[in-house]
C-alpha cells in the first residue's frame, strides 16, 4: 500500500508518503530523508520499501518533501525550517502513532540534516543508515551545485533558484547557515555505533575523502563501494546498499 497524505501538525503541513503493509499493525517505521532538490517519491526508496514490505509484515516506511521541496508549499528553503520539519515527524511518529522505534534512511542532504539534528536534540533513531551523506555541504553546495553566476547573485542579496527535480529557491542567509553549521567539526563518537555510512568512491558531488574523514574521525562504520557514483546508478550497487542497511538495523 503507498498512501499520500499531510502531517498537519505545529503550523507545518508535511507533504508525506507511507509505504505499507497495513496502518494498524504497525510497531517500526523507517523513515526517508531524501537530497537537495529531491522530493518524497524517490525510486530507491520505493524499491528498498517493496523488499522491506515482503520480509516485515509490521514495519512502515516513511517519505516526506523537505521544505520549498517536492509538493512542499513553502517558497524559499532555510535550515530551520528543515529543522522543524524533522522534529514535527518524529513528534508524530512518536506520539500520534506511538511509534517506539524509529530508524533512519538520510540520502546526501538528508544526512547531512539528521546529522545535524542529532548534534542539536539528541538522537530519536534506532538506527541511522546515510548514504552518500552530504557532510561537507558548504563545499558541496558551492562548488558542486552553485556555479559562478550563481554565488555572485547570491552575494548580492539575490535569492536564485537551484536544484534538480524541483528548483529551490535559496538566499545568502542560507549559504551563510550552511557554512556556520558545518558538521565536520562537531564530535559524533557519542553517536557512532547507531551510524552507518555507504559511499561511492567515484562520488561527484560529495567528495569521498571528506566522508573517510568524517567516518575516521567518529569512528563510524564506512562502507566504500568501488566505481560508485553519489546517485549509486547501478541496480546492483544500490540493492547492496540497501541489505546492508537492512542488516544494520537488525529489525526483529
Amino acid at each position: 500500500m503507498e498512501k499520500y497524505f499531510d502531517i498537519n501538525k505545529n503550523g507545518y503541513s508535511i507533504r508525506s508518503k507511507w509505504y505499507a503493509n497495513s496502518l494498524q499493525d504497525v510497531e517500526k517505521v523507517i523513515v526517508f530523508f531524501h537530497g537537495f532538490g529531491g522530493h518524497r517519491d524517490n525510486n530507491a526508496f520505493a524499491r528498498f520499501s517493496k523488499s522491506v514490505l515482503s520480509k516485515y509484515k509490521k514495519v512502515a516506511l516513511l517519505s516526506f518533501d523537505w521544505p520549498a521541496h517536492g509538493s512542499d508549499a513553502k517558497g524559499k528553503l532555510s535550515l530551520s525550517d528543515c529543522d522543524a520539519y524533522l522534529g514535527t515527524m518524529v513528534e508524530y511518529l512518536k506520539n500520534e502513532m506511538k511509534i517506539e522505534e524509529i530508524y533512519a534512511y538520510g540520502n546526501s542532504f538528508g544526512g547531512y540534516l539528521v546529522l545535524r539534528y542529532i548534534q542539536n536534540h539528541g538522537n530519536p533513531f534506532q538506527k541511522i543508515a546515510l548514504r552518500s551523506p552530504a557532510v561537507n555541504m558548504y563545499d558541496v553546495l558551492t562548488k558542486n551545485v552553485l556555479n559562478e553566476d550563481e554565488l555572485k547573485k547570491i552575494e548580492k542579496g539575490k535569492d536564485i533558484l537551484v536544484g534538480f527535480d524541483r528548483k529551490v529557491k535559496i538566499n545568502k542567509q542560507y549559504v551563510e547557515d550552511i557554512k556556520r553549521e558545518d558538521i565536520q567539526v562537531l564530535d559524533y563518537i557519542p553517536f557512532a555505533e547507531e551510524i552507518l555510512v555507504c559511499h561511492g568512491q567515484e562520488d561527484e558531488i560529495v567528495n569521498y575523502d571528506a566522508v573517510c574523514e568524517f567516518c575516521d574521525n567518529n569512528i563510524i562504520e564506512l562502507v566504500s563501494f568501488e566505481g560508485v557514483e553519489h546517485r549509486f546508478r547501478n541496480q546492483n550497487k544500490m540493492d547492496e546498499c540497501h541489505n546492508l542497511f537492512l542488516k544494520f538495523y537488525d529489525i526483529k
